[in-house]
């Protein structure tokens, strides 16, 4: 459905001597396969928006090419806007419009009829809990129930491949959790595929068959949650001993099952393999040596680990950093945006 190859996009920011080029997208290779539900993740300014916006046409690639549902984005945009489904970072819906009307427009953008439009539209507004709601403008509405109206306009017309561009950002955690049903239904029910940009570390967890991690423009992961995990050295160990002079006991204690051991306070952590066969020999030691603890911890590796082994740096100091440094990386030139989001289908 996606394949992409040495995908480049570069924005000139600042005027004058003041100008520099930024390399927000850097040689971005992609796969996605039909029925396959891929989660892109990365911090905020590491190319993700970017690369969707090249995928969905919005934005025409500096270098390299791609095709989408079998159409190339730089030669044959129309077509690609005709077979996908996108529902944007900010939204699509205009607020002083009934919900059903716009729903029913979009659908006639498409080529859709009224009657089939209407019919569609009712029935995506039932499946995505909107029942009640065609006669409301999005300005009245919750955010989730908003959310879950930019998806019915990105699907009106049975789109084969959904783009997803951070669907639940700002959702409180019911909103969310009840969000991830539906985007988990796209495939199940309509046997879409979906292509999720996202940097919650869970929400990719849950819903990606696949994980494809993106840094400063550049993939440097791509497999399923399980197997990059694995990557990772060993589950998490952390022993807190209750009182000071038990910590050098515990530190030599988990150092024997743990090749880097810290100690944070009465806290000692480790990585180690197969904790779940090592912990409870070295309690026994624990316990030997006079050792008492007040609490112990073990903790599956989480995709933070994941990309903390692959780059050195947590995802979330990462987001931290791309939001106080680069606040434009993902922000497009104006004179290179090829197509509006609400006209996706022209």
């Amino acid at each position: 459905m996606i394949h992409a190859r040495g995908l480049v996009q570069t924005f000139h920011t600042g005027r004058g001597k003041e100008k520099k080029a930024v390399q927000a997208v850097d040689g971005v290779d992609l796969d996605v396969a039909e029925g396959e539900v891929v989660g892109f993740l990365g911090p905020n300014g590491a190319g993700k928006t970017t690369t969707l916006r090249m995928l969905t046409t919005l934005l025409r690639p500096t270098a390299g090419t791609a095709t989408v549902a079998g159409y190339d984005v730089a030669t044959q945009p129309v077509q690609v806007r005709r077979s996908i489904g996108y529902c944007s970072q900010v939204g699509s819906t205009f607020s002083g419009a009934y919900a059903g009307d716009e729903v029913v427009d979009h659908g006639m953008l498409y080529g859709m009829s009224r009657k089939d439009a209407v019919a569609k539209g009712q029935e995506l507004f039932d499946r995505l809990q909107l029942d009640g709601l065609w006669r409301r403008m999005p300005k009245n509405m919750s955010g989730g129930q908003k959310r879950r109206l930019d998806i019915v306009m990105g699907l009106i017309h049975s789109p084969s491949l959904v783009f997803l561009d951070e669907p639940t950002t700002g959702l409180d955690p019911q909103a969310r959790a009840n969000l991830w049903e539906h985007i988990a239904g796209l495939r199940t029910e309509q046997g879409a595929t979906v292509f999720l940009t996202t940097h919650y570390l869970d929400e990719a967890d849950a819903l990606a068959d696949r994980i494809v991690i993106i840094d400063r423009g550049r993939i440097v992961a791509s497999d399923t949650s399980d197997s990059l995990k694995a990557q990772v050295a060993g589950d998490l160990v952390d022993l807190e001993v209750n009182a000071d002079e038990h910590v050098p006991v515990a530190r030599d204690k988990l150092a024997s099952l743990a090749p880097d051991v810290v100690v944070d306070g009465r806290h000692v952590r480790g990585r180690v393999s197969r904790a779940g066969r090592a912990v409870p020999g070295l309690l026994r030691d624990l316990e030997a040596s006079g050792v008492t603890l007040d609490s112990i911890e073990v903790a599956r590796p989480t995709l933070d680990d994941v990309f903390l082994t692959l780059t050195g740096r947590s995802l979330r100091d990462a987001e931290a950093t791309a939001e106080a440094t680069e606040p434009a990386a993902d922000v497009p030139d104006e004179t290179q945006t090829v197509a509006s989001t609400s006209g996706v289908a022209r």
